[in-house]
């Protein structure tokens, strides 16, 4: 799109056509996360403009738009013609533009004189966020419209919630688009996630039949076309597990998304004006804020987002010990390559040093780039770890798995609850919530009446108490609560490394915990539907394959083979913890083939041995 629609030329020395990009507020967010300035104006993109700012015009220079095809967005598009903003217009609309609107613009060009400026008009299919590269979410800016609040209020019209699937199914289907595959698609039945899926499969089904404008054939398969394995596609919905969304965390990333403000992989802090108060009678250090970037191309980010944060930790202090040993290397280069004296030693030592201040000064970008990562995790570790400190989030953690594995309890709720050191009322309503979700049996009524002058006491809101009763009367969870796997934590001794005095992050009187590995109940779903496992979990899923002539009612799938492919998505908001999990799942199955693959390689050198010595001993005759 950057490149007028067309593919970039690789290895070219040319330089690019410099060119306005004007997105509105949804272009912006899809696009931040994927492109940096500087990547844009590598792309040849001198500026980038809001679609209703102010914008001077700029006769002599190409514009690439990328928004939505609102309303409000033709008409500044039609506005920018009469202006004769720019030399030329390639309109990107993210999600298809209608009839009716692309003759509103045709009737703008027209009445402007613009027909020719208007070069080209696409529709780009790209109405969704992708955060990681296993990970997409489906908008940022109006995203409570579609939230878990938005679909289960008790007051929502049906017009409401047709207008609520809609933006949904719009979205998955720029999705599957853009991945160019037609997934198989599975959903439990009698919820939001059942109209998700037979909407989806009306739009691929209604796509796929007109041969001709098909979005999956021909030129519009891009990544799919050589796949021969289609994916599987599971639609959860949100109620299938309530309890892991209020979860306290232990992982670095979800960390950073419970406790800071962490949304399109940006973190933005503010930095105190440091414990010293200001002097009387002067004004108050203003605060600044610092926003970080936490990129697929931060190597320690990549490597540790998963990791339970004690490790993290450890990690920084490691990296930032290895960067001061380089640092260390070449000041004492630098001091030796001021040698005085002529003897022939020095002067060996010399030319032995100026190879390898050469060698250091070659890596000095290298080594800045790896001081700013190592600045930018000790400044967010921190800022993690003096919530985790304040809030006792450790000790919440440890409690709620214990909770959701049914283990013992080492001490009661009522006493966390009552701690006025242990969170904000805002912990302590998830925590009890998480009792109260997971409990085999609900609370006696005198005993609620006790939580509650607690929790009252501590100066939480009990409307999400409220909300849960009604949801889990409802959906009869007392009958079979959510089973969470055989979770639990292991703690293990206090911190070798970290809680030395010499180190930036005094872990002191916070759990060294390390995680088990357990499946969610969004995993396990998928393990059952992946593997064709037959479990009364799943059994009952709708099975839908837009490929197929007629839609089926059945639950029995037609392909019996395991699917090598998933794509799951969760109505009503999905989490780190679960997004985490699944990609540590996707790990033990990649891993067991290669287990396999071992074991059949060494089976196969053995007959090689005997075939050896077969040809050794047939050669003794000859000798």
């Amino acid at each position: 799109m950057l490149n007028f629609n067309a593919a970039p030329l690789k290895n070219t020395a040319a330089e690019p056509v410099w060119k306005v990009l004007i997105y509105d507020r949804f272009g912006q967010d899809i696009i931040s996360p994927l492109l940096s300035v500087k990547e844009l104006r590598d792309m040849g993109i001198t500026l980038h403009l809001l679609l209703h700012s102010d914008r001077d015009p700029i006769p002599d220079v190409p514009a690439v738009y990328f928004v939505m095809p609102t309303e409000e967005n033709i008409d500044r598009i039609c506005q920018d013609l009469r202006n004769q903003l720019y030399e030329s217009y390639f309109l990107n609309f993210i999600s298809a533009i209608s009839r009716s609107k692309l003759e509103d613009v045709a009737s703008a060009a027209l009445a402007a004189n613009a027909v020719a400026q208007v070069t080209k008009v696409y529709d780009q299919y790209l109405n969704f966020i992708t955060l990681e590269d296993d990970m997409f979410t489906l908008c940022h800016q109006n995203k409570e419209l579609i939230s878990y609040h938005a679909i289960n209020r008790a007051d929502i019209q049906d017009t409401d919630m047709e207008a609520i699937m809609d933006t949904i199914v719009d979205s998955l289907f720029c999705f599957f688009v853009t991945l160019g595959a037609v997934p198989i698609i599975r959903c439990p039945r009698g919820n939001a996630a059942e109209m998700v899926a037979v909407k989806l499969d009306k739009k691929l089904r209604e796509n796929l039949r007109d041969a001709r404008n098909s979005l999956f054939t021909g030129e519009n398969m891009a990544a799919g076309q050589f796949s021969f394995q289609r994916p599987l596609f599971v639609l959860a919905d949100r109620n299938v597990d309530m309890a892991t969304p209020l979860h306290h965390t232990w992982t670095y990333q979800a960390l950073i998304h419970d406790v800071l403000d962490y949304e399109l992989n940006r973190v933005v802090m503010e930095e105190g004006a440091g414990p010293e108060p200001s002097p009387a009678g002067a004004r108050p250090k203003k605060k600044n804020r610092k926003t970080y970037d936490l990129t697929a191309a931060d190597k320690f980010w990549q490597k540790h987002k998963g990791s339970p944060f004690p490790e993290v930790a450890e990690s920084v202090q490691e990296e930032l010990d290895t960067y001061r040993a380089q640092e260390d290397e070449v000041k004492r280069l630098k001091c030796i390559m001021g040698l005085e004296g002529e003897d022939e030693g020095a002067i060996s030592m010399l030319s032995d040093n100026t190879a390898k201040l050469t060698s250091a000064v070659s890596s000095l970008p290298e080594l800045l780039e790896k001081k700013r990562l190592i600045d930018l995790h000790t400044n967010v570790a921190t800022a993690v770890l003096n919530h985790i400190k304040s809030r006792k989030l450790d000790v919440y953690f440890e409690y709620e798995e214990k909770l959701m594995s049914k283990s013992t309890l080492d001490k009661s709720l009522l006493d966390i609850i009552s701690d006025p050191d242990a969170g904000t009322p805002e912990d302590k309503m998830r925590l009890f919530l998480i009792y109260y979700i997971t409990a085999q049996q609900a609370p006696s009524e005198s005993d609620l009446e006790q939580y509650k002058t607690a929790l009252l006491d501590a100066g939480c809101d009990l409307s999400p108490l409220n909300y849960i009763k009604q949801w889990k009367a409802f959906t009869k969870m007392a009958a079979t609560p959510a089973n969470y796997g055989n979770s639990g934590v292991k703690p293990m001794g206090l911190f070798s490394r970290v809680m030395n005095s010499g180190s930036q992050l005094v872990m002191e009187g916070v759990k060294n915990l390390v995680l088990k590995q357990h499946n969610l109940p969004v995993t396990r779903i998928l393990d059952n539907l992946m593997e064709m496992k037959s479990n009364p979990e799943t059994d009952d899923y709708r099975y839908f394959d837009p490929k197929m002539l007629r839609g089926s009612e059945s639950s029995i799938p037609r392909n019996k083979n395991p699917f090598q492919e998933a794509i799951v998505f969760v109505v009503g908001g999905g989490n780190y913890i679960e997004y985490q999990n699944l990609v540590d799942y996707a790990k033990v199955l990649c891993l067991i083939p290669a287990v396999y693959y071992q074991l059949f390689i060494t089976s196969c050198l053995i007959p090689a041995v005997y075939y050896l010595l077969f040809i050794t001993s047939c050669l003794l005759p000859a000798v």
